[in-house]
């Protein structure tokens, strides 16, 4: 497993974040970092995306800053420039991981079947977003995966929330869980910073408490 995806791990968490501007970045990335988390997944849903993650990269080079809902290679492309640590993709998209990967950039596509684990094997990958969790089955669909891939983790992503955190978690083979409840649109609109590094500060502890 790539370094850095084992520092993912070990924070548990990663904060999936639409940002509207590069300026706004900022103050987001010193509230990840004031409520414990350091760790963003800035994805490309705005036309702010790149200069978010290179904002985000230049200020606070000890935040990891990864690039999400990555749709074109293009848009791998400018994660790359923009320094992203690594890529994220809501589905398996064989062009978009061949680039990555022929450009030793750590990438978790997105899965949420058999035939999709299977590819990303082929390519040695042993980490694999499952999206969308909830509505692809949840805790009993990834049981149910890692029956035949034992050897694969998994970043469940797509409804996950405080009140079903511990049911994933508690699987060994999740290595961290994706999610938006601390780093909500409105509260980044609102400009509410101080309560984004709450919930940032909250998520950490519940996470820190499952997993003792």
């Amino acid at each position: 497993m790539e370094a850095i995806f084992q520092t993912i791990a070990r924070i548990g968490i990663v904060p999936v974040i639409k940002l509207e501007s590069a300026e706004s970045a900022l103050a987001l990335g010193k509230a990840l970092l004031d409520g414990g988390l350091p760790l963003a997944e800035v994805t490309f849903r705005t036309q702010a995306a790149a200069a978010s993650i290179l904002a985000l990269r230049k200020a606070y080079p000890d935040l990891i800053t990864g690039a999400g809902t990555v749709l074109t290679t293009a848009q791998a492309e400018a994660a790359i420039a923009a320094g992203a640590s690594y890529i994220v993709t809501p589905g398996f998209n064989p062009r978009i991981v061949d680039f990555c990967l022929a450009r030793n950039m750590p990438i978790v596509p997105g899965i949420n079947s058999p035939s999709q684990v299977e590819q990303g094997l082929e390519r040695g990958l042993s980490l694999l977003k499952f999206f969308p969790a909830e509505a692809s089955g949840g805790v009993k669909m990834l049981k149910a995966l890692h029956g035949p891939y034992a050897e694969v983790s998994f970043i469940p992503t797509g409804g996950v929330e405080p009140a079903n955190l511990a049911q994933y978690l508690a699987l060994p083979y999740v290595a961290a869980v994706g999610g938006s409840w601390m780093v909500k649109e409105d509260l980044l609109a609102a400009g509410s910073f101080d309560e984004i590094s709450r919930l940032c500060a909250e998520a950490v502890g519940l996470v820190k408490k499952l997993r003792s």
